[in-house]
């Protein structure tokens, strides 16, 4: 079987699903490929920076996030070894206050978002068939994707084809593109909680205490989000059976106050580990195909950025899409640039965040406290760092020069 459209997307989650909208919403035909037929908790894009809500807004896609889940997060404290609880609780962080227009992050389940960006696709018009396999991409001036649905193998042509498949995307791969990687420095677990009733239900926590760093993201209704990112020598820390458990203890927290309600909570989906690491491509474009999302290549999740960076990736490729009718890679070049420097950006802020946040013992909390006199005496030595919250083009570029990485670590 054959068919012909404008867009063939492959990968329907975040970046996908809500590109299909706006593509299909303007008017243009859009396939949409996805793999699952149910979307499934992967443990990790659940929390949207205020820059990313802006993001959504300026897309329309807002609307369509908070009919999944409308819950945000208004204050941060930082917990953890050499900080007295009652001090981090008075110099509290207003997370309302970072972005006009985003009253702070918004905390929303990954597969709630992505099935809400998925109904809006078809909505708009878009086909979407999920449970597909056997995916192959095809650039050049024909641009095709042949899959297998149902055990029938379909050729569909397009203008376009999109790659947001993801980490692992297929279509990244058959298309040549290289994907540049850091090397890992820390292992990250997370695990989705309910029954923390007593939680605050506006307040985020990240901090260090012992040998791991932690991390808790209200969704409301006594649900939290929970990170815990923990040394490469300990990889079979949280694998295994009982690794819910083992992952619940580990926010057994003295520095923490009512760390006992999230010990005492039950899970509500797997417990999952993978690399902290971040990703990039040199360029995402290349002759009848583009990569969005993930398959683009991806942030360090210490710091949180993938919702924000699929959806400005959505927001930019469609204005170009949709301001031209000459979908050659030459039109993706300021997308190709912007991403650039944008990833690197992000790359520098969570270096910084890694060596602040995520190393351990008695020297590290040391540092770790040198750093936070440094920025309560000069406050540009958190900039680099304000990127997560108010986006990365908005800061000066010395904000992540060399002179400035040299700047931080000689506190």
């Amino acid at each position: 079987m054959n068919e012909t459209y404008d867009l063939v997307i492959v990968g329907g989650g975040i970046a996908g699903s809500g590109l299909a909208t706006l593509m299909a919403g303007a008017g243009k035909s859009v396939l949409l490929l996805e793999k699952t037929t149910v979307y499934k908790d992967i443990v990790r894009g659940e929390w949207l920076a205020p820059w990313g809500v802006v993001e959504a807004k300026r897309t329309g896609l807002y609307d369509v996030l908070t009919q999944a889940n409308d819950h945000h997060i208004t204050y941060h404290v930082e917990y953890g070894d050499g900080i007295d609880p009652a001090e981090a609780e008075a110099a509290k962080l207003d997370l309302t206050a970072f972005v006009p227009g985003a009253p702070g992050p918004l905390s929303v389940g990954h597969p709630q978002a992505c099935q809400a960006l998925n109904d809006a696709a078809v909505a708009a018009g878009a086909t979407v068939i999920r449970g597909i396999g056997e995916v192959a991409a095809r650039g050049g001036a024909s641009p095709e994707v042949t899959y297998v649905h149902d055990g029938v193998s379909h050729t569909a042509r397009a203008r376009l084809v999109i790659g947001a498949d993801g980490r692992g995307s297929v279509v990244r791969r058959q298309a040549g593109v290289t994907l540049h990687e850091d090397a890992p420095h820390h292992l990250f677990a997370g695990l989705l909680v309910d029954g923390a009733d007593g939680w605050p239900e506006d307040l985020q926590s990240i901090g260090t205490e012992g040998d791991v760093q932690f991390f808790m993201f209200p969704q409301g209704g006594g649900r939290v989000r929970l990170y815990i990112s923990y040394g490469l020598d300990q990889k079979s820390r949280f694998a295994g059976d009982g690794n819910e458990k083992r992952l619940l203890e580990a926010f057994r927290l003295s520095t923490v106050p009512y760390s006992d309600i999230i010990v005492g909570a039950r899970a509500a989906g797997p417990c999952h580990s993978a690399a902290n690491q971040s990703t990039w491509t040199d360029t995402p474009a290349v002759p009848g195909i583009l990569l969005v999302g993930d398959a683009a290549g991806f942030n360090d999740p210490i710091t949180g950025q993938g919702l924000s960076i699929s959806l400005r990736d959505v927001r930019i490729v469609s204005d170009l899409l949709l301001g031209s009718d000459d979908w050659t890679p030459e039109l993706f070049a300021p997308y190709a640039e912007e991403r650039a420097e944008r990833m690197r950006r992000l790359r520098f802020s969570a270096g910084v965040s890694a060596v602040f946040g995520a190393e351990f013992g008695r020297e590290a909390t040391a540092r770790k406290l040198r750093y936070r006199q440094a920025i309560a005496a000069n406050p540009t030595f958190a900039l680099c760092r304000a990127a997560t919250m108010v986006g990365p083009d908005v800061l000066p570029p010395q904000a992540f020069s060399a002179e400035e990485w040299d700047r931080i670590m000689a506190v």
